[in-house]
């Protein structure tokens, strides 16, 4: 299983959640992108439906791969 953190971090005058390289929203109050941040780890728990994905990575190449629905990550949201 992956695991996924998610972090709080100072962002365009007020806070945001962080994963990897990606930031949220701002949001105007740590508390609040603290919020934010664990109800989108919650969520990452939730099973969706099975299908097939296309993504292109970070090289610029397209792969096309089956998704399982319930192959969800482990989502936290760090300190």
């Amino acid at each position: 299983m992956t695991k996924i953190h998610y972090r709080v971090v100072p962002h365009d005058g007020g806070w945001a959640y962080k994963l990897g390289d990606v930031f949220s929203e701002p949001f105007p109050s740590h508390a609040k992108a603290m919020a934010a941040a664990r109800r989108v780890a919650r969520e990452q728990h939730v099973p969706g439906s099975s299908t097939t994905i296309e993504y292109q990575d970070d090289k610029g190449q397209w792969h096309t791969e089956y998704s399982a629905g319930t192959d969800r990550p482990d989502a936290d949201v760090q300190p």
